[in-house]
């Protein structure tokens, strides 16, 4: 095929991947790339370049696909960087191109404007794959090489970085496909070994990671045959429906949960990273008959011992062991049950009134719609137990752990899906970290509803501070008054500050066809039984 240039090339490769919307900011070396997404697809331009991968990544995670991000070479793909790490922590599919000097002074150390130092090696340190364009030739194939890469197993972000004289070059690409590798498969010894050991439990539990979000049905219908209870990390949420009365969720370090482990006969778990903020950083307690099933052969018994150690995609795996799966004791499905509800019941009476505002949005949001949640306390506390997610696409927030990337990976999912409404839940310290992208939102008006939680700062760690030391440093920060600066982005405004008014605050705001900044004055609605603290470790005399 022959392209006019690099751009045409772009768009062509893009509609192969079902991708309709890009986002990025645009520059002197990325021009004709941005110029032709303008032309033929949407282009999306947000105001920092690591909200362009947040914003792909979320527009990604909430098809089930993989999004695209276009930033500008050297400081550009700096500013990206950050983003990738949560993309390759989370395993999520980006494609981020990114410019490059003119390939005839790559790598002179002239100091040409945009340059920077082996900005392949950076871009490698935070990718799944990063290749250069160098030629007008093989465009296209590093294109595809790197979409695959980002598409398969264990995934995550893909680089490439286009020197802008190539870009301008008409394109020749012949189109030769990217080898597929062969899919894993578990040893057949262990494969039997645990059909035996699942056979004859009677007290069986099940972990789902992120791993299981590709195999839902072959997941369901594994806790249907055999009645276990289904823990499920952060990732996995909503690999099965939260109300199914088997999925006790988001729990595993409970003491009722911790409980239920130890009376296990047998723990499968699938795809899986047993973070340190989900396992009580590793003192979580495993039964020793351990099935733990993972298509990356790397994170096989690398946390965990596993007695079978099944190497393969859940999907291909799990049909076998529901095939020869027993049935759990009545009393065991019953406990599950019975536990599931009881963990609940307590996280939303420790809430206190921030309950009001979980079970608004519960009532309010069309089943699976995205959520996507920064790091902040509701977030940490009950956004990512209590509020149900019903679809892994509903699940959106940042895995690796960093602060204010939440409305960018909002705005991505809002934009991906666009008739129903998204929620993005933001704590006042979060989002100001890109303020700036309340004007993307004000611009391109998704139907998105941005709740604040607004506690004058970093309540979590104002939090660990109060609790563990003697003074507080860095957490109180001054915080704008929301009304008047959603008015200046041209953004209608709610506030809640007492219980009753979260269900017709969020009902209103989640019935319009817009964007709405909706404040939660904590001060006003009142704290939370017990301060939040997370799950980490402090030193203390």
């Amino acid at each position: 095929m022959q392209y006019d240039n690099g751009g045409e090339l772009l768009v062509a490769h893009l509609e192969s991947l079902g991708i309709d919307t890009v986002f990025g900011i645009v520059s002197v070396h990325n021009l004709p790339l941005v110029e032709a997404v303008d032309r033929h697809l949407r282009f999306v331009p947000v105001r920092h370049e690591a909200t362009a991968v947040n914003a792909a990544d979320g527009y990604g995670r909430a098809r089930g696909s993989i999004g695209c991000a276009l930033t500008s070479t050297g400081t550009g793909a700096g500013n990206a960087a950050g983003s990738l790490i949560e993309a390759l922590s989370a395993g999520t599919a980006v494609l981020h191109v990114t410019g490059q000097i003119e390939s005839q002074y790559l790598g002179g150390g002239r100091g040409f404007i945009h340059e920077t130092k082996d900005q392949l090696g950076m871009l490698s340190a935070v990718s799944t794959y990063a290749a250069t364009v160098t030629s007008a030739r093989d465009a296209g194939r590093v294109l595809r090489e790197a979409s695959a890469a980002a598409l398969a197993t264990p995934g995550g972000p893909a680089s490439v970085e286009w020197p802008i004289d190539l870009q301008y070059a008409a394109q020749e690409d012949v189109g030769e496909a990217v080898p597929s590798g062969e899919a894993a498969s578990p040893d057949a010894a262990e494969l039997a070994a645990a059909q035996v050991l699942l056979a004859k439990s009677r007290r069986p539990l099940i972990w789902a990671g992120g791993g299981a979000r590709h195999a839902r049905a072959e997941l369901a219908a594994l806790l249907e045959a055999t009645g276990a209870g289904l823990i499920g990390s952060n990732s996995g949420r909503g690999s099965v429906p939260e109300d199914h009365p088997l999925v006790i969720g988001n729990f595993a370090t409970n003491p009722a949960v911790r409980a239920l482990l130890a009376d296990a006969d047998v723990l499968v778990t699938i795809g899986t990273h047993f973070r340190s903020n989900e396992t009580a950083d590793y003192n979580l307690k495993l039964p020793d008959a351990h099935i733990q099933i993972d298509a990356d052969a790397a994170a096989l018994g690398r946390v965990y011992p596993a007695r079978h150690a099944l190497h393969g995609e859940a999907a291909a795996v799990l049909p076998a062991l529901t095939g020869a799966a027993g049935r759990a004791d009545a009393d065991w499905s019953a406990r599950v049950t019975a536990v599931r509800d009881e963990v609940r019941a307590a996280l939303h009476d420790d809430i206190g009134p921030q309950a009001a505002l979980c079970d608004a949005l519960a009532a309010a949001l069309p089943r699976g719609a995205v959520v996507a949640r920064d790091v902040t306390i509701p977030s940490s506390s009950w956004g990512n137990r209590l509020l149900p997610i019903h679809d892994p696409r509903a699940n959106v927030f940042p895995r690796g752990g960093g602060i204010g990337q939440g409305l960018g990976m909002g705005i991505g999912a809002a934009l991906a899906r666009p008739d129903e409404p998204t929620v993005v839940i933001a704590g006042d310290g979060g989002l100001a970290v890109h303020f700036g992208e309340l004007l993307t939102v004000a611009q391109e008006r998704p139907r998105l509803t941005l709740i604040v939680f607004n506690d004058g700062g970093y309540g979590v760690l104002r939090n660990m501070q109060d609790k563990y030391g003697e003074r507080r440093s860095g957490v109180d920060l001054f915080t704008p008054d929301f009304g008047p600066l959603a008015a200046a982005c041209a953004l209608p405004y709610a506030r809640i500050a007492a219980p009753e008014e979260a269900a017709p605050v969020l009902e209103a705001a989640l019935a319009s066809d817009g964007p709405t900044l909706v404040e939660v004055d904590l001060t006003a609605l009142g704290p939370m039984k017990n301060p939040f603290t997370p799950p980490v470790k402090i030193p203390t005399a």
